[in-house]
């Protein structure tokens, strides 16, 4: 393959820690195509090269009993960890696939899903483990995307949860569900918010994804509002979208209560509430977010990019940015940079 990297000489600087962690619970009988939709891209985004080393994103595959589980297709999966979601994950996926497993999951699964919930722990529900996230009450007043041959029967059974058979995927209250054969959008949209464009550009390149195609199905997803991020409290709604606004401004908390008309008190209730953080500490990671892409979308200075993300200076950016991120600007722009040469 053209520019593929000697792993002798071209061993990337390993970040302290990774930018995505996923555990997967395989049900019995899960859909494999489900899940391979939404590995193989993040396979690709994990490794500097394409040998599928496990360096920018990590997973581990889980059963509720810890025994090899069977896919719905035959193939037999052996766990690689011991079922533990209390780990420092960032997304748990629970696959699903045939009905008989998953319309009727034991109480303490069931208890697991709402102690993530609790913990603000994104879920993704893959298949027919959205009958799972129902069940144990996490779906209440929501949407959820599902499969065109269970809407009836979800339907009936949930009668306060509206499934959705038109989006390739759904986030709501905490819970990103989506049908079988659709989570490559998810799996690309996940890279795009944690990883980069840069890594998404060679995950599409690699796996030989239509640049037109992409474009008409990332709009299509926009327009249906297939979001990642989803904030339940319209107050929350409203300051995260001032806030994105205003991230090149060092604004101090009372401007932004002062346009919100609420003290305080009241805002960081409401985002404790919808994002577990702070509004002041919200801001920040959006700040830092920010700082993130301008690292490997621009060649400014790092001083450049502090000010454009409401820092004094460049010290103060870098030090919440190792904080946050475990490694310096400089580290992280070096690191996005080396995969660069891939998607030539």
């Amino acid at each position: 393959m053209d520019n593929y990297p000697n792993p002798a000489t071209d061993e990337p600087a390993l970040p302290l820690r990774p930018d995505i962690r996923i555990g997967f619970v395989l049900i019995n009988k899960f859909t494999l195509h489900c899940v391979s939709e939404l590995i193989e891209p993040i396979r690709f985004a994990a490794d500097v090269s394409f040998l599928s080393r496990q360096i920018f994103c990590q997973w581990e595959w889980m059963s509720s009993d810890n025994q090899p589980v069977t896919s719905s297709c035959g193939l037999q999966i052996t766990p690689t960890a011991p079922f533990n979601l209390d780990d420092q994950w960032d997304y748990v996926v629970f696959a699903g696939g045939l009905l008989d497993e998953t319309r009727d999951s034991p109480a303490w699964l069931l208890e697991t899903m709402r102690s993530l919930q609790a913990r603000r722990i994104p879920i993704i529900t893959l298949c027919s483990a959205t009958f799972m996230a129902a069940q144990a009450g996490l779906l209440e007043g929501k949407k959820c995307a599902i499969h065109f041959t269970t809407r009836d029967e979800f339907r009936q059974r949930f009668p306060s949860v509206t499934p959705v058979i038109d989006q390739t995927y759904l986030s709501d209250g905490g819970v990103i569900s989506c049908p079988v054969g659709t989570a490559r959008d998810l799996a690309m949209d996940i890279i795009l918010q944690h990883c980069g464009e840069l890594r998404a550009k060679k995950v599409q390149k690699y796996l030989l994804m239509e640049e037109s195609k992409k474009r008409q199905v990332s709009t299509a997803r926009s327009s249906m509002g297939g979001e990642l991020k989803n904030y339940d409290d319209e107050l929350v709604k409203r300051t995260v979208a001032y806030m994105q606004q205003h991230l090149s401004s060092p604004e101090p908390l009372q401007t932004l209560t002062h346009a919100m008309q609420i003290n305080l008190r009241q805002l960081n209730q409401a985002f404790l509430h919808s994002t577990g953080d702070t509004a002041a500490v919200h801001w920040r990671k959006m700040r830092l977010e920010h700082a993130r892409k301008l690292m490997t979308s621009s060649n400014v200075s790092i001083n450049s990019v502090a000010k454009s993300c409401g820092f004094s200076d460049a010290s103060h950016l870098i030090s919440w940015f190792r904080k946050q991120y475990g490694e310096t600007p400089a580290d992280y722009r070096k690191r996005r940079r080396d995969v660069e040469r891939l998607i030539q």
